[in-house]
């Protein structure tokens, strides 16, 4: 006869694994969500926008004309790095939000 753990009934351990197995199949499906989402960051009155995929990767950067000034990099520099930021920011959380729903609210837990 095979045993479990201690104090459990092997009914205990088939409904455990069939809960994780639940809980795999909505990670799965929820990571999917998340990757297929775009998130948008507009920084500078709408000066600069950038976007980012669900995997946080760069695919659009837009820079209004008016804003390039060859004597003020910096402020360019800047705006691209708060943008960006920013984006990846809001995938973060939106991606601790969904997966968090899963691991019963601890933080940092995805």
């Amino acid at each position: 006869m095979a045993r479990g753990f201690p104090g459990m009934g092997g009914g205990n351990m088939n409904q455990l694994m069939k809960q994780a197995q639940k809980m795999q199949k909505e990670m799965e499906k929820n990571q999917k969500e998340l990757e297929a989402k775009v998130y948008e960051s507009s920084v500078g009155g709408g000066a600069l926008t950038v976007k980012l995929d669900g995997k946080k990767r760069l695919i659009e950067v837009n820079i209004d004309p008016d804003v390039v000034d060859p004597e003020d990099v910096e402020m360019l520099e800047d705006l691209v790095l708060t943008a960006v930021n920013n984006a990846i920011t809001m995938a973060e959380e939106d991606s601790e939000k969904v997966m968090g729903k899963l691991a019963g609210g601890i933080p940092g837990m995805f």
